[in-house]
């Protein structure tokens, strides 16, 4: 058995022509599919690759008589290559009042959901050059946030008024002007938000001032000063309670800052106390968070909650669970808040470490599911996290594929949360070693600190840290809707076996019992083998059910 187990962890699985991983490969679409609109959104086309974006500074007022705001980007960039069009993305019916360069108004034209401005000074390779986008408009109203985002306007149980943004699946433009492409993130932001009184807005980074203004409204100016996601700068304007917490962490002292709505200050301040043993437990196995300079904030919204970097925001009713309820069915995650576990767990996994491209998703939300699973380890046990995971399989569709279309701003399956997740929980079962496996994630944290990154970037790193070659398990769990079944059978010299259903090459090991004895490790593959021995006729074997597989007797 020794032998064996040492052979499985220095073992790799053999190197197969499916990895569609590495080359960005489209699943198959419907003609007609995909839009113009959605090829200027998710390419980085002529207007855009000339260009990086280094700082945005953005200020906006919100008119909650109307539901509209207005305001300006003032968008600078680093000119990587010479050009004279800049592509500026700002959706529909949000409106573009001018272009401004130097003092000088630009020509621009409007192309679907995207601006195309003409430059009239040469852009010079290095230079850092500012453009400066007015506009205003009634945004689209989010019909599900976060997933349907745009603006929220709502009324608190006081009827104060209460604002929100959230803009998930939609991306910034819904109700700003940027360059809204997930590989460009800009190195710091000004977020600078004006609300009537007396209304207070929450929005990213460290509050720098706050000013009355001679009309009766209040500008909140907040800074974000590391690299920060567009997708996640949100507004939150209401009328909020506020407490503040310093927690020790591993690089130093944390300012972990609390926004109820003030009627909830008591329920927040119960609830709240989660996210002290979260950012502990997070810390443990992803490193530290990733923004001391900006602090975490945890805010309440009029909907459920979405991961806007170092501005958490909150709408889980003050109860555990999702809404609630339990998703895996098991209670144990009836024991923790799912928003405060899920959105901030996040902070690692989709803001510090980007996808370049929405079809790549499941760097977000797998790890974010995963990180459910992990602070029920914390809390409970390893065994209890185990079985959250395992009591989410049900709510696997495999109808999609978990990877979407690349270059189009299409995101894959909602398997991404449940599916990836376990596919996560199934990889740490073949690492077979929690410290190494603690070790990898920790080390994809911080290797890619602040970076966007592509699926092929991780997959390569877990394969390298591991010494495993994973290719065939991303490549079947994540581009195919099909799940492993591991058939078995009696021949005349023990239990055959292999795995079926699968992708080239898909060779996981796997844990089996026979007929109730000790478990032992299997490596099945395309291919018949028998595990020689003398069995009874009608011997059962059941496979580790951490494994996210199917067991058939052939």
């Amino acid at each position: 058995m020794r032998k064996l187990l040492a052979a499985l962890s220095v073992a790799t699985f053999a190197t197969t022509a499916m990895q569609a991983q590495s080359t960005r490969i489209n699943p198959p679409t419907g003609p007609g599919r995909f839009s113009r609109a959605d090829s200027l959104r998710g390419n980085n086309g002529p207007g855009r690759f000339w260009w990086d974006a280094t700082f945005y500074d953005l200020h906006v007022r919100v008119n909650t008589k109307d539901s509209t705001i207005s305001g300006y980007n003032g968008i600078s960039y680093r000119v990587l290559k010479p050009a004279q069009e800049m592509q500026i993305d700002l959706q529909q019916p949000m409106v573009v009042d001018s272009v401004m360069q130097n003092r000088q108004k630009l020509t621009a034209r409007r192309d679907t959901n995207t601006i195309f401005a003409t430059l009239t000074v040469p852009q010079k390779v290095g230079e850092v050059n500012t453009v400066t986008v007015y506009y205003h408009g009634r945004p689209r109203q989010a019909k599900n946030p976060p997933w349907d985002g745009g603006f929220i306007w709502r009324t608190d149980k006081k009827g104060n008024p209460l604002v929100s943004t959230a803009n998930e699946g939609l991306g910034a433009s819904v109700w700003w002007p940027l360059k809204d492409y997930t590989a460009d993130e800009p190195d710091s932001q000004r977020v600078a938000i004006s609300v009537p009184d007396p209304m207070i807005d929450v929005s990213n980074g460290r509050l720098r001032s706050t000013k009355k203004e001679s009309d009766g409204y209040t500008t909140f100016e907040y800074f974000a000063s590391e690299p920060i996601n567009p997708y996640g700068i949100s507004i939150n304007a209401g009328t909020y309670a506020h407490y503040t917490e310093t927690y020790n962490g591993e690089a130093g002292k944390l300012s972990m800052d609390f926004w109820p709505l003030a009627y909830n200050l008591d329920s927040a301040k119960a609830q709240f106390a989660q996210a002290t043993p979260m950012m502990a437990c997070f810390e443990k196995w992803f490193g530290p968070y990733p923004w001391y300079a900006d602090g975490y904030k945890l805010i309440e919204t009029p909907y459920l909650g979405m991961e806007h970097q170092s501005a958490v925001t909150y709408g889980n009713g003050y109860r555990n669970g999702y809404l609630g309820r339990d998703l895996s069915g098991t209670g144990k995650g009836l024991l923790w808040d799912f928003i405060i576990i899920h959105e901030s767990a996040h902070e690692w996994w989709a803001n510090s470490l980007t996808d370049e491209d929405p079809a790549d998703m499941w760097i977000h939300e797998s790890f974010g599911n995963y990180a459910e699973n992990i602070y029920t380890e914390c809390q409970q046990g390893k065994a209890a996290g185990a079985e959250y995971a395992i009591g989410t399989r049900k709510l696997i569709k495999n109808d999609e594929p978990i990877i979407g279309n690349y270059f189009v701003n299409h995101e894959g399956s909602g398997d991404v949360y449940y599916k990836g997740g376990n596919m996560l929980h199934l990889i740490r079962q073949v690492v077979n070693n929690d410290e190494k496996w603690r070790a990898i994630l920790r080390g994809l944290q911080k290797t890619f600190r602040h970076q966007t990154v592509s699926g092929a970037q991780v997959q390569t790193y877990l394969n390298q840290q591991s010494g495993i070659d994973f290719s065939p398990v991303f490549a079947q769990y994540l581009y195919t809707t099909r799940v492993p079944v591991f058939e078995y059978k009696h021949d005349a010299t023990g239990i055959a076996y292999r795995w079926n259903n699968v992708v080239p090459g898909f060779n996981a090991p796997v844990k089996v019992s026979i007929d109730g004895a000790e478990q032992v490790w299997l490596k099945p593959t395309g291919l018949w083998q028998t595990q020689i021995g003398s069995f009874k006729p009608d011997a059962n074997v059941v496979v580790d059910n951490n494994w996210y597989v199917f067991t058939q007797k052939y």
